[in-house]
């Protein structure tokens, strides 16, 4: 997997991916930016939302469930200094079908 992020002045930057897919990213007015995109850290929170929501729709499906919505609703705490990592994200997962197992979706939510 390949990505090259570049620089296009102020504090904005596009990310352009190996499958060929391009985003902005920028930073908030009051850091430099010109608000024209996600901040990074809101697109790596939004990737890992991602990431995990598809693992648990292909656990779910491969499990025989008749998965019809898969949402990950993620909130962060994030350091007060530099450098501001996360120091915690709570996913909470909204999955709808029929006759979904409990236990089958708690075990693809723990999976992923």
């Amino acid at each position: 997997m390949e990505c090259t992020v570049k620089w296009i002045g102020d504090m904005g930057f596009v990310a352009e991916t190996g499958s060929g897919h391009a985003f902005v990213m920028d930073g908030a007015p009051e850091h430099g930016g010109r608000n024209t995109g996600a901040r990074p850290m809101e697109t790596v929170l939004a990737g890992a939302g991602g990431c995990t929501a598809s693992d648990v729709v292909v656990i779910l499906k491969k499990s025989g469930q008749a998965v019809s919505g898969c949402q990950v609703q993620l909130k962060s705490e994030r350091a007060e200094s530099d450098p501001k990592v996360f120091t915690k994200i709570h996913m909470h997962f909204v999955i709808r079908g029929k006759a979904l197992k409990e236990s089958v979706v708690k075990n693809a939510i723990k999976l992923s």
